[in-house]
Formats: C-alpha cells, structure tokens, sequence
C-alpha cells in the first residue's frame, strides 16, 4: 500500500527551489539529477565519454573501504514524513544499501559549514532494491533544511524524494504574505477532480513554466463545477487574490469565485465570499483585491464550469493569533541545536513544546511585529 504521505510535497525537488550543494563523487552521472521533479529516463546505448548516460547520481566503483554521500539543500524547510529512494534503471549497479540523516542551520552555510554540522538519522542503514522506489517512513517532529544521503558502498540512484510538511520560518513572514503559499505553510486538503494534474502545483513556488505545472480538471458533462479546498499557512485578512490561468488556453475556465471561513469546513453558513464569481480571460495573470475585513482560516476556490488554473496566490497579513501559530509551530519543530544558536536560552529550548494555550515566552513574543 501506497503510504498516505507520498501525496505531501517534495521537499527537496528542484521545482520548490531544491539544490544539491555537495557529493564527495559524481564520475558518472552528476547529483543535481537526484532533485529533478520529473521521473527519470532512460534511453538504450545512449553514451557518453564515461559511458551510458543515466539520468541520476552515479559514483565510480570504488576499490577501497568508505561511502559515497550527497547533501540536499531542501527547497522549502520542513517535518519529513517519510524518503523514497528511487534506483530507476540501476540494475547492476545500483547501491546495496543505503541511509538519510538531516539537520537543520540557520542561514545559506556553505559545504564547510555542512560538513561539521550536527546530523541527525532519519532513516537507518536499510537495504535497497535495485530498479525500485524503496519507501521510507521517517519518524521525526524537527523541521529540517538539509539531508544527507549515505549510499553503502558506491553506485546509483535516480531520484531523493523528501516528503514532508512545510514549516515556514516566522521572521520571513512579515507584513502582508503569500498566505496560500506552499513554502509559507499553505495547505490543499481536497478537491474535486485531479484527473490531468495535482492542485499542490497551484501554491507552489513561482510561476508555471507549462501548462502541466498547474492544476487541470477532466472535462465536465454535468451542472457542476469543480473546486479545490485550501487551509492557509496561518489566519489572515486576504486583500489580494491572484487567479492565474497562463499556458491555460481552450482549457482556461470561464468563471471563478473564492470564499472563507474560519474553522468550521463543514458548516455551509460558516462560509462567506472573498470573491464573487467573476470572468476569467485565458492564459493571463489576474489580480483582484478584495474589500473583505474578516480573518479566515480556509479558502475555497471555485472554477466553472471546470479547465485549468495556473496559480493561485492569497496575499495578505496573518492576524495576531495566526501569527503565534506560526512562532509556536516553528518553535516546537527546530532540532535543539539550531534553537539554541538562535535564541541562546536553553531553559526555553529545553521547555517545548508550547501549548496553544500557553503564552508566548520573551524570546518568541519578541519576534511578533
């Protein structure tokens, strides 16, 4: 069984922002590949000066004790549910065995800095099968920026998938914010119809470079209309809504509509609109601001009657409570190390985690701006 968090993002994949800073070999085949949001390729006698080309990382046959290991830079910081190493066409040369730490850092550190920094295991030593995406479960509540993989002895392996939950650091997310944005925490929890593309692609990063980077429903035959359902990254009062339809073009939907509400999904009388159905122009870039005064938790976006959305972005500023879910969120989730360097009080690290109902100690209420 496909476990449930493989549907989370990829926290390590190119298109989030991703990068692979280091790995101590890459002969055959370069580590930026383990990253590529795609899946892999493989073409028969396609070779090059080092021989078949793969489309992965591939380090040489090594002839003394040791390991290969590449670091991942995650695009977006956050709690990993579970890894999947993918060793797509490595047959008779893909690693035996393999293994995931992680840590987290303050800042851009450089590959010096990553080499002393503290790692912490995430995934133990396991057996790997070759040509197979071998899936991890990880047991871990830290918010971490970077993993490390350890392949045991040498060989290939396609892609690192990282799945996680993002968790936004709080001192980025000042004034008004994406608050439908992946990387800030933003969240689909359902939608009506994924048939030609997921609806995550709709608050990822930047823009959509094709058509097949934005959310496309099936066609429909019925007096419905499709819809996806949104939990922001914290509570906030939207004040602009960007619906974009670029690269949708006969498949563009002819109307859309947003609305909100607070904690009570499932109450119909909770939900008020941001936004009335207004008309839509293919492939372009649609930014309307709202008159709408009241904080809200979730956000539904209608299309009608269906086709293709781009990217939706929900600017806006978190109120003082969603701000304190943000802190709180990110105070828990820090490793140890990384909590200390930034607030040099132990007693405070050390008495996580915080409550809801717990006031904000000194060095977090601080931060609120």
């Amino acid at each position: 069984m496909t476990p449930a968090w493989t549907t989370l993002p990829d926290l390590a994949s190119r298109r989030l922002g991703g990068g692979v800073p280091w790995a101590n070999d890459e002969f055959f085949a370069e580590r930026e590949n383990l990253i590529k949001p795609e899946p892999p390729t493989f073409q028969t006698y396609t070779f090059g000066h080092k021989g078949q080309v793969y489309d992965g990382w591939e380090t040489r046959r090594r002839r003394e004790p040791g390991v290969d290991q590449a670091i991942v830079r995650l695009g977006v910081p956050g709690i990993v549910r579970g890894v999947i190493v993918d060793t797509a066409f490595f047959k008779g040369n893909y690693p035996p065995e393999a293994s995931v730490e992680a840590c987290g850092l303050e800042g851009y550190p450089s590959t010096a800095e990553l080499a002393l920094a503290e790692w912490h295991p995430i995934v133990s030593r396991s057996k790997l099968a070759g040509d197979a995406e071998n899936v991890f479960d990880v047991d871990s509540d830290r918010r971490w920026t970077h993993v490390r993989l350890t392949i045991y002895p040498d060989g290939g392996v396609a892609r690192l998938r990282v799945h996680g939950d993002p968790v936004a650091d709080p001192r980025l997310l000042a004034g008004a914010v994406d608050l439908a944005a992946l990387e800030n925490g933003g969240e689909i929890l359902n939608a009506s119809n994924v048939f030609y593309s997921k609806p995550t692609n709709l608050i990822s990063p930047g823009f959509a470079a094709v058509m097949g980077d934005g959310w496309e429903t099936a066609r429909r035959r019925d007096d419905g209309n499709d819809w996806v359902l949104l939990k922001l990254a914290a509570e906030g009062v939207i004040t602009i809504a960007e619906l974009d339809t670029s690269h949708f073009k006969g498949n563009a939907p002819g109307w859309a509509s947003v609305s909100g509400c607070g904690d009570r999904v499932d109450d119909p009388g909770s939900w008020f609109e941001l936004l009335p159905r207004t008309r839509l122009q293919p492939d372009t870039r649609h930014r309307f601001p709202l008159d709408v005064d009241r904080p809200v938790k979730h956000v539904r976006l209608d299309v009608f009657p269906d086709g293709g959305m781009a990217r939706l972005r929900l600017t806006g500023t978190p109120t003082d409570a969603g701000r304190s879910f943000l802190l709180r969120r990110w105070f828990n989730a820090l490793p140890a190390d990384q909590a200390t360097v930034i607030f040099d009080n132990k007693a405070a690290v050390d008495a996580r985690p915080l409550d809801a109902d717990q006031p904000l100690p000194h060095v977090l209420s601080r931060l609120i701006r």
